[in-house]
């Protein structure tokens, strides 16, 4: 982000065309090139390092954002190939000891695979495609020149160009050369062209005061005292881990008007302070040929008929010219989209002062919402900085909050937030919070009485549940034998590594291992660290009782297959007779096994199976006797009745 202190702001004119020359306007695209220095093949690992950088940022391009355009050239080579497009670098004056592997090209697979096929023979074919160059090397600012000229002749529209130079080598010629004063030139040259320059160092030790400390602070305009070199470890990690981060103007959330008292306004921006990791879109393909369909909703109203409640007259519409329909006793009441929108927009999206409260009545922490980062924006009100500026140093000289009604976006419910004032100074260093930590406004969601849960501590804030000071002791010194530092560099996303993962192996059909589980704490380590502590964990506490483990179900049959399942059943109440009737009232003696319905005969009926069985049989035998008694009397009837209208026939 740009500093918004007031000596590095423009000075504030009335002229409409200054106003307009602030705004930034955002339509083309990134442009990445890599730039690889060909001495590090002196040492191989440098040299096969710097690629493998590479190729992880080409796969995260490609996952992340394709329609940046990336680039790799190399400088110090001997030999100059052609790149595998052909006619690319027709218009394209190329200086000595420089190749190009790839013009800026939107990334697709195709380019990626061509990448990954360069390593697996980079290592044995560089000497003899590429070479190293043994004099003084290519001209650093003709280098420069080159990468310009590459995306000044691509066929897209770029924003936004950053030159990343992996090298180890503090300077690229000697201190009072006349290529040293040529170098610092260009980078003068370029510091108003929306140029950022990176320098990726292969080697943990760098001094950048040799030459890049001033050559980064040309190209990005601003003092050798606010530059801070960072680790080069760190640098190589965020090369590897995601492509650099484009414009924050590009990040933000959204742009909204602070309104401080009448005829008194400022144009600020806010941000996420944490990013959160977003999948790709899920869309629909036809199954034939995987051609992506798309869907769009229609708006469909019928004509209900009240007498007989079927839908007619049906036309499609617009949603602008749908409405709401509610019904208040017998008269409906309609609301159009717009009415309905008037309602919901209770002010214009933006930010109201209400007042100042000391920073103390704030509690450390909300759980009700992420905060937010509030950063001034001078592109809709020339002076916003300044205000801004001044507003966050009197909050902060005197350790108050600002209090404000804050609305997003439109359709959006207002919010009360608190302004709390936040210094990079104030932010430990070598944390994770020093990352995030900048000059500006935090903004705190204050949570409304609704929002708090009533929980009864009751169940668990009791006497039993406590523990002894000797318990506790021990706690602790297990804790503070496991305790991790922690760093959001150790950590990635599990869910999205799993998926990138699956989608590279089935571009690419290679097998990619998931780097999630390299940053896991190792168990074995942490068993050693409290091996020590164990015993007297467990004479304070016992010995853990393991569950017990259902009993398998035993097998009583010969084939060995499992028994039937027994019922719940006693033996009282098998002798229980109402129990019994009970149950075959229910139709519950289906589960029963035979051995429990022979007790239920022999107990309650007092018979055994042989003579329950001859009674059954003679029942049937009665039953079938008078259904055949019946069969043969009907027989009989139907007969005398077919004789009788015979004899009254003739």
């Amino acid at each position: 982000m740009s500093s918004w202190h007031p000596e590095d702001e423009i000075s504030i004119s009335d002229s409409e065309d200054e106003d307009d020359s602030l705004k930034k306007v955002y339509h083309g695209r990134d442009a990445i090139i890599f730039v690889v220095d060909a001495y590090l093949y002196h040492q191989p690992e440098f040299l096969m390092a710097a690629f493998s950088l590479i190729r992880e940022a080409f796969l995260s391009g490609l996952l992340v954002n394709d329609k940046d355009l990336m680039a790799l050239v190399l400088t110090n080579t001997k030999e100059c190939p052609e790149p595998n497009e052909a006619n690319c670098l027709d218009a394209i004056v190329m200086p000595e000891n420089c190749a190009v592997f790839l013009p800026p090209r939107q990334l697709n697979t195709a380019i990626v695979k061509h990448y990954l096929e360069f390593l697996e023979t980079v290592s044995e074919d560089f000497e003899e495609v590429y070479g190293v160059c043994e004099s003084d090397g290519a001209n650093f600012s003709h280098v420069l020149r080159l990468c310009l000229d590459l995306v000044d002749q691509c066929t897209y529209s770029v924003d936004n160009t950053t030159i990343v130079y992996l090298t180890d080598k503090e300077t690229p010629h000697p201190v009072n050369s006349d290529a040293y004063g040529h170098a610092l030139q260009k980078a003068s040259d370029i510091s108003g062209k929306e140029v950022e320059f990176h320098i990726i160092p292969m080697v943990d030790e760098f001094n950048y005061d040799v030459f890049y400390k001033e050559f980064i602070c040309l190209v990005h305009n601003i003092e050798l005292d606010s530059f801070e070199p960072m680790n080069p470890q760190r640098s190589r990690e965020m090369l590897a881990d995601r492509k650099f981060k484009q414009h924050f103007v590009r990040r933000s959330l959204g742009h909204f008007k602070f309104t401080l008292g009448p005829d008194l306004t400022l144009s600020a921006q806010y941000f996420n302070f944490y990013q959160k990791a977003k999948g790709p879109r899920k869309v629909l393909i036809r199954r034939t040929d995987n051609a992506v369909l798309q869907r769009k909703r229609l708006t469909k109203v019928f004509r209900k008929d009240p007498e007989t409640e079927e839908l007619t007259d049906g036309r499609l519409i617009n949603i602008t010219d749908a409405w709401y329909e509610i019904n208040l006793g017998n008269s409906p009441i309609r609301l159009s989209y717009e009415q309905v929108n008037r309602v919901r927009n209770l002010h214009e999206p933006g930010m109201m002062l209400l007042g100042f409260q000391p920073r103390s009545c704030l509690d450390s922490f909300s759980f009700s919402k992420t905060c937010n980062f509030m950063y001034p924006d001078d592109s809709h009100i020339v002076g916003s900085k300044r205000l801004f500026r001044a507003l966050w140093e009197r909050c902060k000289a005197r350790d108050k909050v600002a209090i404000c009604l804050f609305m997003s976006k439109r359709k959006s419910m207002p919010r009360y937030v608190a302004l709390v004032p936040e210094s990079r100074e104030d932010a430990e260093a070598e944390s994770h919070y020093s990352l995030i930590t900048n000059d500006g406004f935090k903004i705190v969601y204050i949570p409304c009485s609704s929002y708090v849960r009533q929980i009864d501590p009751s169940d668990w804030n009791s006497i039993e549940n406590t523990a002894s000071t000797e318990q506790v002791d021990v706690c602790k010194s297990i804790i503070k034998k496991l305790r991790l530092g922690y760093d959001p560099t150790m950590f990635c996303d599990p869910e999205l590594d799993q998926l990138q993962t699956k989608l590279l192996g089935l571009a690419f059909n290679v097998t990619n291992e998931s780097t999630g589980s390299h940053y896991f704490p190792d168990a074995e380590r942490q068993d050693k660290r409290i091996e020590a502590i164990i015993p007297k964990f467990q004479e304070l506490f016992g010995e853990d009782e393991e569950p017990a483990k259902k009993r398998p179900a035993t097998s009583s049959k010969a084939d060995g297959s499992n028994a039937p399942k027994v019922p719940k059943l006693t033996a009282d109440n098998l002798n229980d007779k109402n129990y019994v009737l009970d149950m075959a009232n229910k139709k519950a003696l289906d589960p029963c096994t035979k051995e429990q319905l022979l007790q239920i005969l022999e107990h309650h009926y007092a018979t055994t199976v042989a003579a329950a069985a001859a009674t059954a049989l003679r029942e049937k035998l009665k039953v079938l006797c008078k259904w055949m008694c019946l069969g043969i009397y009907s027989r009989f009837y139907y007969m005398d009745e077919e004789m009788s209208k015979r004899q009254n026939a003739k």
